[in-house]
């Protein structure tokens, strides 16, 4: 539905082949997986042409063989629209060779929708040529102006002395959050680049200027390296988890190279109001988490959390809720409750909706996190069976 809001939008305004194309790649993006399963494909054809035999590509760390709620493969919505054998498993139009990596932007990596797009009469522009680097940065506002030689251009980043392609990514992301530094929103753009603002928002370019894309509670923008391969990704993550990156890269000075040392981890975020909280004692109320023998109001929070993903497994768009409460939904986004029922906001790639427990103090929080960072908070606060007491 949004991708044909994108569209009607776009068909409104001279029909903006430029913004049809950019929204042909957005309907291809990945979505979160939450559990490392496949998402499911939509079966309701798109009331546009131009969206017709497009759907998204799946991130590389999901499992091709069972899908989200544990349908398995050839089941319904396990196949796209209209197809009968995707080959490879997981690739879309705009990327037919295969998967994308996990927690990287379509649009950074294709320039062109790809072979599924529809022919209505407001087909895209052509797409503008591919880069000549085998795997160039995310594009990104004032990007350094020789990618194929960075040490040039981030004398400021920091450095250390490791060497290889994933230190340099290292330094060529601390570059570019340094840029990330005077950037707002309305700060000149081009078209299809992604950033990071000032304020710590995502930003996309779609019209020339940037607009913002609030991260979830707990996390904020940064340039972050890739490890299997060439370049920088753009994403909403925590200060702690964009330290351990650096750190595993070898380079020195934190995600903008000028931090003297690791930075702290982030403040835990405040306590929130959960979906359908357990009735009475929480201690009564958790029986199906998981536990261990640990002690003390950590691992009580660790056990409450265990209890909120439970319940939130059974949450979806539209499921009742009181005014103000906030949630996971089953699909992994991130959701509020303006008006008696849940809206959702999807997580950044590479990162699901979950509750975690508090470390200062007494309570849970709602945030997206990745699956590892989350078992970690679990592990700390010695609690088994991972974030839904489970596993």
């Amino acid at each position: 539905d949004a991708a044909d809001n994108m569209v009607d939008l776009a068909l409104q305004l001279n029909n903006n082949a430029e913004m049809i194309r950019l929204t042909q790649i957005f309907r291809q993006q990945p979505r979160n997986a939450p559990d490392s399963l496949s998402v499911l494909y939509c079966q309701t054809a798109p009331r546009n042409q131009q969206l017709q035999g497009l759907f998204q590509c799946q991130f590389q760390g999901v499992n091709d063989n069972v899908f989200t709620g544990n349908v398995a493969l050839g089941q319904p919505g396990t196949r796209p629209l209209g197809v009968n054998n995707l080959n490879p498993l997981g690739s879309c139009p705009a990327n037919p060779n295969g998967k994308i990596p996990d927690g990287v932007q379509l649009v950074t990596l294709v320039n062109s929708p790809g072979t599924g797009a529809g022919n209505g009469a407001a087909n895209p522009a052509p797409a503008p040529p591919a880069s000549s680097s085998a795997a160039a940065p995310a594009p990104t506002a004032n990007p350094p102006a020789n990618n194929n030689n960075n040490n040039n251009n981030n004398n400021n980043a920091g450095g250390g002395n490791a060497t290889g392609f994933q230190a340099q990514n290292a330094r060529d992301a601390q570059a570019l959050n340094q840029q990330f530094a005077s950037l707002t929103v309305g700060s000149a753009c081009t078209v299809g680049q992604v950033a990071c603002l000032s304020d710590g928002s995502f930003a996309q370019c779609p019209f020339g200027t940037f607009v913002a894309t609030p991260c979830a509670g707990g996390t904020q923008c940064m340039a972050l390296p890739l490890v299997n391969r060439v370049g920088t990704s753009v994403t909403c993550t925590t200060a702690e988890d964009a330290a351990r990156r650096f750190e595993a890269a070898g380079v020195s000075g934190g995600a903008t190279g000028r931090q003297a040392a690791a930075p702290a981890p982030a403040p835990a975020p405040a306590p929130t109001t959960p979906a359908a909280p357990p009735a009475g004692n929480n201690n009564n109320n958790n029986n199906n988490a998981g536990s261990g023998n640990a002690t003390g109001f950590q691992a009580q929070n660790a056990r409450n959390a265990q209890a909120l993903n439970q319940q939130f497994a059974s949450l979806t768009v539209g499921s009742a809720c009181t005014v103000g409460q906030v949630a996971c939904l089953s699909d992994g986004s991130f959701a509020q409750c303006p008006n008696g029922t849940f809206v959702s906001t999807p997580c950044a790639g590479g990162t699901q909706c979950i509750a975690l427990p508090l470390v200062n103090s007494v309570g849970t929080s709602v945030t997206c996190t990745t699956l590892d960072d989350a078992a970690r908070r679990f592990e700390a606060a010695g609690v088994s069976g991972g974030f839904n007491g489970s596993q």
